[in-house]
């Protein structure tokens, strides 16, 4: 049995049950959560992930769940060089398995908790966004072996505070010590694709600079026929302080901290993805007769990618619109995320809004911000030669077609960390949310025709990394 044969059998005959399963766990990340512990969700995808791996065919593999106090937990799965390869050098497959909130809208027959299959789609909050990615990791390692290749030391890693900015990770990475030793190539499976054709491989991640504004300036409610006209709504002097940020008519983002020089290789490669694809802002379910921001294709990938956004993600202070009587109210809060482009500091960027936001409040109301969920953008090194020839061996053996480098526009947070940590390794980050797969929106699915292929994809990574 070769990879590919490997590869699909596991898939079909090892993995979708388990998937299913994990789909049907609540596990919502910390920030969305504050009873994670208590409620147990997140122990229960922890014990589902550790048991699978566990059962794996892998020659010298220990797994080990790493427990710190408050925080969540960290899988490690270390297995050391196999087949002769050099046992000096590491290879970090990293994912996570914690879960964005249900968000509403799932249609008729879908739902965040129950796995559906529907031909070759997976529907259910998390299959794609993350909770494949441990299970893609061991198979390819396995099949390696199997199969009689070689790979270099491997230490898979899946974290389960990803999308609350990966809060706990720093503290679990100092108390691994010199665990990720010789670290000279990263393999994450957190990405997308912008079709289902070919392996897409990230090349840069916007980071995020996300936080609570709230607006007071009644200390309780007040008849709107009495008070309005003399006390200022607070929504309106929110719409003033977002004004300060944002030009509300472009939508460009107004604080110079907040934007970077796009670099000429990154612009070079917007526009040689958007003469082979459509343009990406056609995968968006538009509402019939709304148009994007930005027409041009190149200009949405870089818009998408290399520049900065900003984003209202939630709201209280609002009663339901229902149970909404004429009354003044007291404060308005929002969620704020604005998402920052690669090189961007975004220690630097959280500073700048934080202080726009909060000085000279208008009418002299009390304002505050809190820069609660900050987390760094990334910008990829050159693919070594090796590495670059191995993605397109790898590409057209999984897929048939060459593979295609593009911009993500959501957040990894573990890639900065490791990218200072670890400054001459190669970085491969991809994954299977291609269009419309909706990773944190209603009706996420996994496609796994390129769940399987992104699996195979890795396997031949990591022998040419071996062999190097």
């Amino acid at each position: 049995m070769g990879i590919h044969e490997h590869v699909n059998t596991v898939w079909d005959r090892d993995i979708l049950g388990p998937l299913q399963e994990y789909i049907t766990i609540p596990n919502i990340s910390p920030a969305y959560e504050d009873r994670w512990e208590e409620l147990g969700h997140m122990e229960r995808a922890v014990t589902l992930v550790r048991d699978w791996c566990a059962k794996r065919a892998i020659a010298g593999m220990s797994i080990d769940v790493r427990r710190l106090p408050g925080r969540t937990p960290l899988i490690v799965i270390d297995i050391p060089a196999f087949g002769g390869a050099p046992a000096d050098r590491t290879v970090i497959l990293y994912g996570h398995l914690d879960k964005q909130p249900e968000m509403t809208g799932w249609r008729d027959g879908l739902g965040p908790w129950t796995p559906v299959i529907e031909g070759n789609r997976l529907y259910g909050r998390g299959g794609a966004d993350d909770g494949y990615a441990a299970f893609a990791s061991l198979t390819a390692i396995e099949a390696v072996q199997a199969n009689g290749g070689e790979h270099a030391r491997c230490v898979v890693l899946i974290e389960a505070s990803e999308e609350s900015g990966s809060v706990d990770l720093p503290a679990h990475l100092e108390a691994l010590g010199d665990t990720l030793r010789g670290t000279d190539l990263v393999l994450c499976l957190d990405s997308g694709c912008l079709d289902d054709e070919r392996l897409w491989v990230t090349t840069s991640l916007r980071g995020l600079v996300g936080g609570l504004l709230t607006v007071e300036i009644l200390t309780e409610g007040v008849h709107s026929g009495t008070a309005s006209g003399v006390v200022p709504s607070t929504f309106r002097i929110v719409r003033e302080l977002l004004d300060r940020v944002e030009d509300s008519q472009t939508g460009r983002v107004l604080l110079p901290e907040f934007h970077v020089e796009i670099p000429a290789d990154r612009r070079k490669q917007a526009e040689d993805t958007a003469r082979v694809t459509e343009p990406f802002a056609s995968t968006m379910p538009f509402v019939k007769g709304a148009v994007p921001m930005v027409a041009d294709p190149a200009e949405q990938l870089l818009a998408h990618t290399w520049r900065p956004a900003v984003s209202v993600v939630g709201a209280d202070g609002f009663p339901p619109t229902n149970r909404a009587g004429n009354v003044l109210r007291p404060l308005t809060a929002l969620r704020l995320s604005i998402r920052i482009p690669p090189t961007c500091d975004h220690a630097r960027a959280a500073a700048a809004l934080q202080r726009v936001l909060t000085e000279n409040p208008p009418y002299g109301a009390k304002v505050t911000f809190d820069p609660d969920h900050v987390a760094p953008a990334w910008n990829a090194p050159t693919f070594a030669p090796w590495l670059d020839d191995s993605l397109q061996r790898a590409s057209a053996a999984a897929f048939g077609k060459p593979a295609l480098a593009y911009g993500e526009g959501g957040t990894i947070p573990f890639m900065g960390m490791l990218g200072d940590r670890f400054p001459e390794a190669q970085f491969v980050i991809t994954g299977v949310l291609g269009p419309g797969s909706n990773a944190h929106g209603p009706n996420e699915f996994l496609d796994l025709g390129v769940a399987r292929r992104v699996t195979e994809v890795l396997s031949y990574v990591l022998i040419d990394h071996a062999r190097r």
